[in-house]
Formats: C-alpha cells, structure tokens, sequence
C-alpha cells in the first residue's frame, strides 16, 4: 500500500460534502426550518464520518510511513553490509592484486637475470664454437672429456691415459682387462657437420653429408690401422669415442641415398671399430666394470680356496702330531700306571722289613720262654 491510494477517497469525500451543501442549501432558501434541522443533522454526520475516515486514512499512512521507514532502515542496512563486504573484497582484491604485481615483478627481475645469462651462455656458446673450430683443441677437448669419463667410472688400475706403443704410436686411452686392453681414441668431426645442419637445400644436404662420411671414414680406419694391435696386448677391436650426441648419431645413422658400401657405420663395422658417444660409452664402462669386479671375485674367491688347501694342511699335519702326542701320553699314562704298581710292592716290602710280622713275635718270644721253664723243672 502506497500514499497515492489514500488521497482519491479524501478528495471524493470532500467532493461529495460540497455536493450535499448545495442541493441542501437549494432545499434550504425552498423549504422550511425543518429542513435546516435535517441539514444540519445531515452535516455532523458527514463531519463524524469524514474524521472516522481521515483518523482511518490517518492511521494507515502512519502505519505506512513505518513499514516504509522499518524497510527503508533494513534495505539501508543490507546496502550497508554488502557495500563493507564490497569494500572488503575490493581490498582483498587490490591486496592480491598488488601481491601479484609484486610477485610479477619479482618474476621479470628473474627474467632478465635469466636472460642476461642465456645472453652470456650464447657468448660463452659462440667464443666455443670458435675455439673449436681449430682441430687440435677439438681434439684436446675430446680426450679431457674422455679422461674424465674413464676418471669417474672405473678404478685407477684398470685404465691408462696416452699409452705408447712399441713404435712411438700413442692412443688415447686403454682400458685393462685380465685377457687384454681396449684401445679408445677421441675423435671429433665437427667441421663438415657444422656445414651438414646448417645446409639449406636438399642437394648441399649430400653434398655435406658425403664430405663429413668422408672425414668419420678417414677416422675409422686411422683408428683401426694404428690402435688395433693384437699382438701387443689389445683386442681385435677399438672404440672411437665421440664427445657430441648429436654427432654420434649422425655418424651411426643409415643414409639411404648413399648406400651400404658409403655409410661410415657399415665401415666402422667391418674395420671393428666401434664409435661410442657419452651415454653409450657410459653403458660399456658400466659393462667393464661389472666385469673387473667379477674378475676380481674370482681371483680373491682363488686366493680363498689356496688359503683354505693351506690351512687344511696345517689342520691334517696338527692332528697327525696330536694323536702322536696322545700315543705318548697313553704309553707315558701306562708306564707311570705300572711304575707306580712296582713302587707299591717295593713300599709294601720296605714296610715288611721295617716292621716285622706278629707271629714272628710270638714265636721268638716261645723260643726265649722254652729254656726257662726246662730249667725250672
């Protein structure tokens, strides 16, 4: 209920107290004083109803403007809330807002530095790729990669860096085993490689790729021709160690177009030389030294058994010496054992004569008796 639905009753009762006093005041200057008592009677019962239906109206609007102030005081309340609780998230927000900002912050002064350093990495990258493009240090490169490999997997004995052969040729490295040694030699082609990825056309792709065969073939049999030395001590095979993943399976991969004959793989095989990159060589060292530890199981398991044979000879002469040494003792326990009857005799006999028997008393002492009594009869 509104204000607007109380003000057309007021306005119609007023009307129609208007109407009234005019056709009564008509009536009035045509009729008599009866008619004027009538009116007026007519009129305090309009005023009685009109105060009813104002105090009524009156009441309502009163009754109205609570339910409006009561609902006006609850909706100004929830505002009131939810603008605290908006104002409160509005700060939790800008609060997370400025942790983010923070944060991301944080993360771009990481960026950067993590930039800056990719950006030395690449000249660090670059003054390396300069370095080695000069073979020597490649190859240098190559063999401190390769000692440290060896250095890191197997024991000090069971390898030797730059072994010598008996004509002056030195390899690498060498890895001892009971039966013989691996001979292993660094190589890096890194030059016609560079020049293989960095082709950009199919035909300077072959091109390339022919001339860095080329250069891992010339590799492979240098390795095969000066290293594989049976007669010295090596076996009939030798690892090419090559310190780049990425040119190790360049090396190992088949290349269709050039056929088996021209793959440096196919070579590497027949000349039994085998290329090994860090990862692949890792796993034959791992092999290797399964097997030393083997070989020296074996040979201490050896030792064990010659220590055992030893000792069961020590164990088979103590027992001889001590049942020697028991017979003694049972021949010494039996002579002490008659030793000792003899003695009791000789004691027993000592004793007769030390002390003589009674009866050889009583009859010295009739003897001595007998005279006396022929002389007293």
């Amino acid at each position: 209920m509104n204000l607007g639905s109380f003000l057309p009753w007021v306005v119609s009762f007023f009307a129609i107290g208007l109407l009234l006093f005019l056709v009564i005041w008509k009536k009035s200057k045509k009729g008599s004083d009866q008619s004027l008592s009538l009116f007026q009677q007519q009129i305090t019962s309009l005023q009685e109803q009109l105060r009813i239906s104002l105090e009524a109206s009156t009441a309502r609007i009163s009754e109205y403007l609570q339910q409006q102030s009561g609902q006006w005081q609850q909706t100004h309340q929830t505002v009131g809330e939810r603008l605290d609780n908006v104002s409160q998230t509005v700060g939790q927000r800008l609060d997370n807002a400025a942790r983010v900002v923070m944060q991301l912050d944080q993360r771009m002064g990481k960026v950067e530095e993590a930039t800056k350093r990719v950006f030395e990495v690449g000249q660090d990258i670059a003054s390396l790729q300069e370095i080695l493009r000069a073979p020597k240090l490649r190859g240098n490169l190559g063999e401190q990669f390769l000692g440290d490999l060896l250095a890191q997997m197997l024991p000090q004995d069971a390898y030797a860096l730059q072994h010598s052969f008996k004509d002056g040729e030195r390899v690498d490295a060498i890895i001892r085993t009971a039966h013989g040694f691996v001979p292993v030699d660094a190589k890096f082609p890194l030059e016609n490689f560079q020049r293989l990825i960095s082709a950009s056309t199919d035909e300077d792709r072959m091109k390339c790729r022919k001339l860095f065969v080329s250069d891992v073939k010339k590799h492979v049999s240098d390795i095969a021709k000066k290293y594989i030395r049976p007669g010295e001590g090596t076996f009939d095979f030798a690892l090419m160690y090559v310190p780049a993943e990425n040119v190790y399976y360049e090396i190992i991969a088949r290349e269709e177009n050039l056929g088996e004959e021209a793959s440096s793989a196919a070579l590497a095989l027949k000349k039994q030389v085998i290329p090994v990159s860090p990862n692949t060589f890792y796993a034959y060292l791992h092999t290797i030294l399964l097997g030393l530890r083997g070989m020296r199981v074996e040979k201490f398991a050896k030792e064990i058994l010659n220590d055992m044979g030893r000792i069961r000879t020590e164990v088979k002469n103590f027992t001889d010496e001590f049942a020697t040494i028991g017979k003694h003792l049972s021949n010494a326990t039996s002579a002490y054992g008659k030793a000792e009857k003899r003695l009791t005799r000789i004691d027993d006999r000592l004793q007769q004569f030390e002390n003589p028997p009674e009866r050889a008393l009583a009859l010295d002492e009739k003897k001595e008796e007998g005279p006396s009594l022929y002389l007293n009869s």
